[in-house]
């Protein structure tokens, strides 16, 4: 999918890509957008000798005759997996020089100059584990470039949710918790499959389930495990769940907020709730986060993923 328009003034691409997918935008010479294309091709999908070509197939109509363009990409091009490995910078790592961490690919045209931004590292210590991040680092430092100086407790909530300390622009310290990939698995290839079926926090029975298993496993982490087979028994045994879709809703909205609640033990658990938290990420992810973090007595803002990650590109553009 592509969308264009005068083309004639394109400076510079800016460019993230996942493991699923691949999304590009070309900016002028004010950093704004005025093209953006897409496509299916992430890295699970390529050889690295394939990333050149799919690049100039999604913004080839893009460039000029004659000259370079720069392009500054994020996310997973730049995994040992993906097109060329860009090193992990180790944290603390401040955000508006994650460009000098860069790899530039070799290619076989000349029309592009590519620069694959890094990740950031973790190694155990006294306070932390080991953990890495590609791609997140991006959209924190699209925090930064909006509200420069950021000091708090950021979350980027997902598949793989990311819970970052920033001290004055800096990323100090972070945590990955697999609570997407986690609901999933329960919910799909676990005897809980047989329950669950899709929640819907606009209706107020899933909503009130979803709150009160986030407080549940807030307060009780240790419960957690057993709370999962109760799902089962709740759907063998609770007259009181609403029949037909409803209850498959009602149970998933509960299996939901265990599986938030969990990671909020371990995210919140020992930090003031003075500070709001400032979520990262798709309205509808950033919304349930939100209640989940209300329920605990917790404010959080919201920094749209899109416009966060085109943010980074931008600042990691500027310090090339």
């Amino acid at each position: 999918m592509s969308t264009n328009k005068a083309l004639n003034s394109l400076v510079w691409i800016a460019v993230d890509w996942g493991s699923s997918n691949l999304r590009a935008w070309g900016l002028d010479k004010d950093d704004q957008v005025i093209s953006q294309a897409s496509s299916d091709k992430g890295m699970l999908s390529l050889k690295a000798n394939e990333y050149e070509a799919e690049l100039l197939r999604l913004v080839g109509n893009w460039l000029p005759a004659t000259g370079q363009i720069d392009v500054v990409v994020c996310g997973m091009a730049g995994a040992r997996q993906g097109w060329l490995e860009a090193a992990y910078l180790p944290v603390p790592t401040r955000l508006d020089q994650l460009s000098l961490g860069a790899v530039t690919p070799m290619l076989t045209g000349s029309q592009l100059r590519v620069y694959l931004l890094p990740g950031l590292s973790q190694t155990r210590s006294a306070t932390t584990n080991f953990d890495v991040m590609r791609g997140e680092e991006t959209q924190l430092a699209g925090l930064v470039a909006e509200t420069p100086g950021f000091s708090g407790l950021a979350c980027l909530p997902g598949t793989h949710a990311k819970w970052a300390t920033l001290e004055a622009g800096a990323v100090t310290q972070f945590t990955t918790y697999l609570t997407g990939e986690l609901y999933q698995l329960l919910a799909r290839q676990s005897v809980l499959q047989h329950s669950i079926g899709n929640d819907d926090l606009n209706d107020a029975v899933c909503l009130d389930a979803f709150t009160a298993a986030v407080k549940e496993s807030y307060e009780a982490p240790e419960a957690f495990s057993s709370r999962l087979f109760g799902l089962r028994a709740q759907d063998l045994l609770d007259s009181q769940l609403p029949a037909g879709k409803m209850r498959g809703a009602t149970l998933a909205a509960r299996l939901s907020g265990l599986a938030i609640g969990l990671e909020l033990s371990g995210a919140c658990r020992q930090r003031s709730n003075d500070e709001p938290i400032m979520l990262i990420g798709g309205q509808a992810l950033c919304h349930r986060y939100t209640v989940a973090l209300n329920t605990i007595g917790y404010q959080a803002q919201h920094l749209e993923g899109d416009k966060a990650v085109l943010a980074g590109l931008r600042l990691a553009h500027h310090a090339l």
